[in-house]
């Protein structure tokens, strides 16, 4: 998937548990693991709510990358 995250990192700062990310932001334990493998991207709102969670900017935690940016 184009877009990458540190969400693990951030959570880590914080000493939550996936549960307890997905309690704040108002999804289950699941959508936050599926985010944190790359096998879920996170709507917009997701986004922000998360973003807002950490204190921190949307492009803090998640970057995109374009296509074929990394087989340089």
């Amino acid at each position: 998937m184009p877009l990458e995250n540190r969400l693990k990192e951030y959570r880590a700062k914080l000493n939550i548990n996936q549960s307890e990310l997905g309690k704040r932001a108002g999804v289950s334990r699941q959508t936050i693991s599926l985010i944190e493998r790359g096998d879920y991207s996170p709507s917009v709102v997701l986004a922000l709510k998360l973003a807002k969670i950490f204190e921190s900017r949307v492009e803090d935690i998640f970057t995109y990358i374009e296509e074929g940016e990394n087989e340089k």
